[in-house]
């Protein structure tokens, strides 16, 4: 079915390589068919004509890591949990995400990877955020580093237990959290790396040289960056002192201020700059809901305005919104908006393999787009061509 054209005019076009300002982008059959000055603009007869007024378009953010939200989470294995995910993340400025698991029950694992693999065959519509796969985190990580994540069911990484779970998944895991260090990592990181799967370090307490060694067996990517890992100590520099001085990894940050400290947040992007960080979430259920008592991986989890804790005060994960993360990022670390879009959108779609039509504002990519205004709130997000949300 055709989608009804668009065109997006007086706009702030943002991409990686700069900004074309004023500039117009127009949306046909649910892909960007053309953009550029609007001085260029002749000959382009659309459905719907939207004058932004100076507004900021970026393409649609990536969400490598995303537990839930608005009540849902990945673990509660329904296509309700996902269809509504994917409604509310457009609020966010969020166009695509992977379906993030816990550490839990192989049984409960293993029905939230069939799920998945259903609703991103058969269930996912344009005008919502996009699935494009899973994050397998955990249960193959170390308990020393288990922060949020169940201890009771981490077990060692395996070939052939990880084999049965893709199998399930139908090929749709694309990224995996665990410890390298533990017995049998070595092992895992190379098979992933064999069949086309990111092997990230995550919930770990590998050693440089260690990290150093999974680097050599295939791993590509870094955990939420001093979260759940042996951190940085001048003696001995630990998983975060390898994802500073290793160009091999790609990073992820939870940029709410809390997860890191804004200045922690300022030093890691100094080193290790916007071409390798990927902004996440990790946010849980409670996300855009009521402060209260939440579940996650079977754990009570207590949500304040701020935060979500464990009963002991482990952070469980966050609420924080990809726009968010956007916004603090800009104020940490001085980013411009073409390093914003890097580290939302670029990075992630490049390390997945969706770059051919994700993440970027360009003829023939997919019509993903965020309208963000002066203050870098969601204005409006066209989900493949499709407006998904507008305040």
């Amino acid at each position: 079915m055709n989608k009804p054209s668009v065109l997006l005019t007086n706009a702030q076009i943002c991409t990686a390589n700069g900004t074309v300002d004023p500039g117009y982008v127009f949306i046909e059959n649910g892909k960007i068919a053309a953009l550029g000055s609007m001085e260029q603009l002749s000959g382009i007869e659309a459905g719907e004509v939207i004058d932004l007024s100076g507004k900021k378009v970026i393409p649609g953010m990536v969400d490598v890591h995303i537990h839930g939200v608005a009540g849902a989470d990945t673990m509660d294995a329904t296509p309700e949990a996902l269809k509504t995910m994917a409604e509310n993340l457009p609020k966010e400025g969020t166009t695509s995400f992977l379906a993030t698991t816990i550490t839990q029950s192989h049984e409960k694992i293993e029905k939230a990877l069939v799920n998945a693999a259903d609703f991103i065959e058969n269930h996912q519509v344009a005008g919502q955020a996009e699935c494009i796969g899973i994050h397998l985190e955990g249960p193959f990580i170390n308990v020393k580093r288990a922060g949020a994540q169940p201890p009771e069911y981490i077990v060692p990484p395996d070939v052939d237990l990880f084999r049965r779970w893709q199998e399930l998944a139908r090929g749709h895991i694309k990224l995996v959290t665990l410890a390298p260090e533990q017995p049998g990592g070595p092992e895992l990181v190379r098979y992933l790396k064999e069949t086309g799967v990111i092997a990230s370090i995550g919930h770990s307490d590998a050693t440089y040289d260690e990290v150093v060694e999974a680097i050599g067996n295939g791993a590509s990517h870094v955990t939420h960056l001093f979260n759940g890992m042996r951190g940085f100590h001048h003696r001995e520099p630990g998983v975060a002192g390898a994802a500073f001085l290793r160009d091999e990894l790609n990073v992820e940050i939870i940029a709410d201020g809390i997860h890191i400290n804004p200045h922690s947040v300022r030093v890691a992007y100094n080193q290790i700059g916007s071409g390798r960080i990927i902004l996440i979430t990790d946010a849980m259920r409670a996300k855009c809901l009521k402060r209260g008592v939440y579940d996650l991986g079977g754990q009570e989890v207590i949500v304040s305005e701020r935060d979500a804790r464990l009963v002991d005060g482990t952070l469980a994960g966050s609420i924080l919104k990809m726009k968010d993360a956007l916004a603090n990022m800009e104020r940490f670390a001085g980013c411009s908006m073409e390093q914003l879009v890097e580290m939302t959108s670029l990075n992630a779609v490049q390390e997945l393999g969706f770059a051919n039509r994700k993440g970027a504002l360009a003829p023939g990519k997919d019509a993903d787009i965020a309208v963000l205004d002066d203050q870098l709130e969601i204005f409006m997000t066209f989900c493949r061509g499709v407006l998904a949300y507008q305040r």
